[in-house]
This record gives structure tokens, C-alpha cells and sequence, in this order.
């Protein structure tokens, strides 16, 4: 009997110790300094700090077919609080406080991207259909996942 308590307290202590661990990388960014970079059709249109204690504060995001984002920045993370999207799922992603995903209106061709700040950080590319492209760079880009 004193065997199975035992064994139940020892299986106890290590299911919270890994528990308390984080899953994925990127996850729990602690007390490293986080920026947001806002792109459209693959193009860097701005760059911000997320710090901590600051004061909200709101950026309007227009889209080239007229459409428009609003998206909020306060203490730490970011999020679209607005948006005129048909389907507003870039609003139901809610606010982001670490690199783990980012935030993406397809219609508006918008993403925010969270990542440390020093870090090696690679911005995303993105194909924006370009009718006067001869689609090579697409073509690339599908043999080299192929491969």
C-alpha cells in the first residue's frame, strides 16, 4: 500500500514538472522584447515595439481594393480589433503576445509577424500574383519543395 502512494506521488510530481514546461519553442518569450512588423502584399509597411506598460494606441491599415484593418497595440501584444473583411476571422484570431503565430486578413493580403527583437529574425516573402511576372520565381519555389 505505502508502494502505490508512493508511485502516485511520484508520477504526480513529474506530470506538473512537465507541465510547467513549455511545449513549443517561441512560446513563452518571458522577459525578452518582442516587435511586430505589419505587411501587405509582402511588403514591409511598418515596425513597432511591443512593450510592456505602455499606452494603447490604434493603427489604421488601408488595403489597395479600399478595404481597411484597424489594428490595436497595447501592453505587450497586438491584435485587429476591426476590420471590414467578409469573414473577420483576422478580428477572431484575437491579440498575440508571442512569436508562436502570426495574425493574417487574407482578403486584406495582411499579416502581422511577432518576433524578438536582436534575434535572427527572416522576413516572410510572399507572392502577390503579379501579372508581369513570368512565374519562374513560383516555379523555383515549387521545385524546391518538391525536392
Amino acid at each position: 500500500m505505502t508502494i502505490g502512494i508512493i508511485l502516485t506521488a511520484t508520477v504526480s510530481i513529474l506530470f506538473l514538472l512537465l507541465m510547467s514546461v513549455p511545449v513549443f519553442p517561441g512560446a513563452d518569450n518571458g522577459s525578452k522584447e518582442l516587435a511586430a512588423d505589419i505587411y501587405q502584399d509582402g511588403k514591409l509597411l511598418r515596425s513597432l515595439t511591443l512593450e510592456k506598460d505602455t499606452e494603447s494606441y490604434t493603427i489604421t491599415i488601408t488595403a489597395p481594393d479600399g478595404g481597411s484593418n484597424i489594428i490595436e497595440v497595447r501592453s505587450g501584444e497586438i491584435g485587429i480589433i476591426s476590420a471590414d473583411c467578409p469573414d473577420k476571422l483576422c478580428v477572431k484570431q484575437g491579440f498575440r503576445h508571442n512569436s508562436l503565430l502570426p495574425i493574417i486578413c487574407l482578403p486584406h493580403r495582411l499579416v502581422i509577424q511577432i518576433h524578438e527583437t536582436g534575434s535572427e529574425y527572416t522576413s516572410p516573402s510572399y507572392s502577390t500574383d503579379d501579372p508581369s511576372s513570368d512565374g519562374q520565381e513560383e516555379e523555383n519555389t515549387l521545385d524546391a519543395i518538391v525536392q
